[in-house]
């Protein structure tokens, strides 16, 4: 009789370590300081500065416990780190290789919390289920996204999504207060899961907090007698207990207007300097080929020119360069209706009630996955100033369901190819583009076999339009000749004046692409969220 298979993550956590250390060398961004500078803030000053300190432009803007996950690293820095610079609070960072050594090392470590959480989700899986478990979760763990976003560009995004991890692993173990206290943890760590919080929010007031029959309804008395109070008491008390844990401190000391300020800091323009592959890079790019067809067709331009003065326009037009070049501030469209904050919120709003709704349904695990994955899609597609990074926030949960049902495989390759395609900007030099390029593409490879290996068979397999499979995989093999164009555009530009100023030119090739793919993964998933009941069957979450 032979013995059971392992599923332990151990192996690839080593390897993938031995990888990362290897990658000391490369190059970091910017965030490399930015996290610098938090570390000397926090180990220097007194809590009650932390949010006041700006002699640098990288002032501390994340919530209170990344701000004391930065003093509990700061407290291990060894006095050579120290003396290298990495404490000194300074306009812009000066410091060597042990200041580099030290800090990529807090991210493999604090990594560790998403190899506990995936070795979790393996090992609570039924036997049957532990291949398919063990190829999701090695897909995370060696995720390309992680790997260009965390251990080269620089950020702490894998302890996050570990939290992440478990608190959906609460869920399917129906510790919904365990699940409640840790997405609040999560949310005093990093605000950018407030994307997410609508489907936590209605899935835990659903399955926890109410007991809905068909007659809940009928009476306002009937309705109330459907809450069951003291679950939801017990919530409503852990979560604002883990945010006072968090935030009394600095009210306390009265600097929670400062904080919420660097929290919330809406004077940012709609989109970043690298375009996010969403609905706005679209938007933005209708903007400049309409802008391009009004100043050299003739007959484009007095059509135009009825609806918006010529002399106004092209006034604005020689007197406003930042929205052509991609700078961070107020984004100026020329022809097409100007995007204020209010029309993104109202659409992010909108498209996130849309997902919510049927969890009041059908609240199962499943359906709970689908519906944070179309939260963090609409907050992806429709946000306000929205980051290319926060592509890993709707990758990482359709990552669980796509093994689920294989019509669901469609729309998840062309994401992940897109998504991690779209992180290539943020590694623009050369001796970086070997190593994303060849790692995404045998990550690629090696998932979008796997992924199909152990995915479900649908009973509706046949209703599959093979049309719209085949087009996935031509957009998906568009995504090669993409990026090979672009890299050599980008040698090319070190030798020619006229490439170098196109640089914005590139960096839109890669956001209008990739946007398509995206917009069309999360059409792919809404169809099968809202019209099919393949995320209906799996009621292991209800209570």
């Amino acid at each position: 009789m032979s013995g059971k298979r392992n599923f332990s993550l151990w192996n690839i956590w080593v390897a993938s370590t031995l990888l990362k250390v290897l990658l000391y060398p490369a190059y970091h961004s910017t965030d490399f300081d930015v996290h610098r500078n938090w570390l000397a803030i926090t180990n220097k000053l007194p809590l009650k500065e932390w949010y006041l300190e700006n002699t640098s432009q990288w002032t501390l803007d994340y919530p209170p416990f990344f701000a004391y996950f930065e003093w509990f690293l700061s407290q291990f820095v060894p006095a050579s780190v120290a003396d290298d610079g990495c404490l000194d609070i300074i306009d812009v960072g000066n410091y060597g290789w042990p200041t580099v050594v030290f800090q990529r090392s807090t991210v493999i470590l604090s990594e560790i919390v998403l190899f506990l959480a995936l070795q979790k989700y393996i090992n609570i899986s039924a036997d049957k289920e532990k291949a398919r478990s063990f190829v999701v979760a090695s897909s995370i763990a060696l995720s390309p996204g992680l790997l260009i976003v965390d251990h080269i560009h620089f950020q702490y995004n894998g302890m996050m999504f570990g939290i992440l991890i478990f608190s959906l692993l609460a869920v399917k173990q129906k510790k919904y207060l365990q699940c409640g206290a840790l997405f609040s943890v999560l949310l005093c760590f990093k605000h950018i899961f407030l994307y997410i919080a609508p489907a936590y929010f209605v899935f835990l007031l659903r399955v926890y907090c109410l007991d809905i029959h068909e007659t809940s309804f009928k009476t306002p008395r009937s309705l109330l007698k459907s809450v069951r109070w003291s679950n939801l008491f017990k919530l409503g008390f852990t979560v604002i207990t883990v945010f006072v844990i968090a935030f009394a401190p600095f009210a306390y000391y009265g600097v929670i207007p400062n904080l919420m300020s660097r929290l919330f800091p809406f004077s940012r323009g709609l989109t970043h300097a690298y375009w996010a592959p969403n609905i706005w890079a679209l938007y933005s790019f209708l903007d400049r080929v309409l802008v391009q067809l009004y100043l050299h067709v003739p007959g484009i331009s007095s059509i135009i020119s009825r609806y918006i003065g010529p002399e106004s326009l092209v006034s604005r037009l020689k007197n406003s360069t930042a929205s052509t070049k991609g700078l961070v501030g107020d984004v100026e469209f020329f022809i097409v209706p100007t995007i204020t904050p209010k029309m993104s919120f109202i659409l992010t709003l909108f498209y996130q009630i849309l997902a919510v709704l049927p969890l009041l349904l059908f609240p199962t695990f499943k359906k709970f996955l689908g519906s944070i994955t179309l939260c963090a899609f609409a907050s992806f597609l429709f946000g306000w100033h929205v980051h290319e990074k926060a592509i890993m926030l709707v990758i990482i949960p359709f990552s669980f369901i796509a093994v689920s049902d294989r019509r669901l495989l469609y729309p998840f390759h062309t994401l992940v190819n897109a998504g991690y395609v779209s992180l290539f900007p943020l590694l623009f030099k050369s001796p970086e583009w070997l190593v994303k390029v060849l790692y995404t593409l045998v990550w690629c490879i090696i998932y979008f076999l796997s992924f199909n290996e152990v995915s479900k068979l649908s009973k509706s397999l046949s209703r599959r339009v093979f049309y719209m499979d085949r087009t996935n995989l031509i957009y998906i093999l568009g995504l090669i000749p993409l990026t090979l164009t672009i890299g050599v555009l980008d040698v090319l530009s070190e030798n020619f004046e006229l490439l170098k100023r196109l640089e914005f030119l590139r960096l839109m090739m890669y956001s209008v692409y990739c946007a398509l793919g995206i917009i069309g993964s999360w059409n792919g998933l809404s169809w099968i969220y809202f019209l099919d009941d393949t995320l209906n069957g799996d009621s292991s979450a209800v209570a």
